[in-house]
C-alpha cells in the first residue's frame, strides 16, 4: 500500500486538521487576565499535576518523541522567551511546547476555535490556551497578556503557518507579523522544529517524532521594529527549512500541488 496523497491548492491557507469546530470570534471582553487566587491554584494542578505528566506518557510512548539541543534553552533561565515551530500535528503540537520548555510553564498562541466551545473554553486557558483577539480592541488585553507571561518569565509558543499540514516535511512560508510579539516584549526567540523517523518495527504505523531546537535568536535593537521583526522571521525560518531538510526526515503523508486538471475532476 502507498503512501497517503493529499492535494492542497493554496499552501499559505489549505488546511487539514480535520477539525470541525466553528470558529467564533473572540470577543472584545475575553478574560485574558484572570487574577482568582483560586485560578491559579486550578492552573497549578492541571498544568503541573495532571497534563504534564500525561503528555510526557503520550509523548514518549505513543509518538518515541525525542528533543535536540535542549541545553539551547539553559541560558535562558533568566528570561521569558518565545518559541516558534512548524505545524504538523495537531494534538501533538499542543503538547510540544510544555515538553521543550519544561520546566518552564508554556503558553500558546491559538486560532479563536479553540476557544469557540464554552465548556472547553475555560480548559483551554488553564492549559496555557491564549486565543488570537477577534477585534481591534481585543488587542489590547492580548499584548497585556503576553507581556503577564513573558514577565512571570514563562514561554510562549507560535506556529506561524498558522494551518496544520499533518505529517509534512517541509516548511511553508509564512509572515512576519507575529515576531512583533518579541521585538515588542525584547526578548529571545527560539526555533524548534518537528521531523519524523520511520519506525523500525511496525513501519506502517505512524512514525516517530524528533525535535530540534535551535540556539537563541536575540531582536537586533539597532533595527527598527519592522526590519528586527524581518530579522527574526527569516532567521527562524533558515533554521527550519535546513533542518527540516535531513534526509532521515521521513514522509508519512504525501503533498501534491493541485493541478488544474485534477481540480476539474
Amino acid at each position: 500500500m502507498g503512501k497517503k496523497i493529499i492535494y492542497y491548492e493554496d499552501a499559505a491557507h489549505d488546511d487539514f486538521a480535520g477539525n470541525h469546530i466553528q470558529a467564533k470570534t473572540v470577543p472584545t471582553d475575553f478574560p485574558y487576565a484572570i487574577q482568582n487566587p483560586f485560578w491559579r491554584i486550578l492552573e497549578f494542578l492541571l498544568y503541573r499535576l495532571i497534563a504534564t505528566p500525561l503528555v510526557w506518557l503520550i509523548g514518549k510512548v505513543g509518538f518515541g518523541l525525542k528533543i535536540k539541543n535542549r541545553k539551547a534553552l539553559r541560558r535562558l533561565r533568566g528570561t521569558g522567551y518565545f518559541l516558534y515551530g512548524n505545524h504538523t500535528q495537531g494534538m501533538m503540537d499542543a503538547y510540544t511546547p510544555t515538553l521543550a520548555a519544561f520546566p518552564r510553564h508554556a503558553h500558546i498562541i491559538t486560532g479563536p476555535e479553540a476557544v469557540s466551545v464554552p465548556v472547553l473554553r475555560r480548559l483551554v486557558q488553564l492549559l496555557g490556551g491564549i486565543p488570537l483577539p477577534g477585534t481591534m480592541k481585543g488587542h489590547r488585553p492580548f499584548l497585556a497578556a503576553l507581556h503577564s507571561r513573558v514577565c512571570q518569565k514563562r514561554v510562549v509558543a507560535v506556529y506561524p503557518e498558522a494551518h496544520i499540514w499533518p505529517w509534512y516535511t517541509g516548511i511553508r512560508s509564512f509572515p512576519d507579523g507575529s515576531f512583533s510579539y518579541p521585538v515588542r516584549e525584547n526578548v529571545p526567540v527560539v526555533a524548534f522544529v518537528t521531523t519524523y523517523r520511520q519506525r523500525k518495527i511496525f513501519k506502517k504505523l505512524w512514525p516517530c517524532m524528533t525535535v530540534t531546537l535551535s540556539d537563541p535568536f536575540y531582536p537586533d535593537p539597532a533595527l527598527s521594529p519592522r526590519e528586527a521583526r524581518q530579522k527574526l522571521r527569516n532567521a527562524v525560518y533558515d533554521f527550519m527549512c535546513r533542518t527540516a531538510a535531513a534526509p532521515d526526515n521521513y514522509a508519512y503523508f504525501e503533498y501534491r500541488k493541485r493541478t488544474p486538471e485534477k481540480a476539474e475532476k
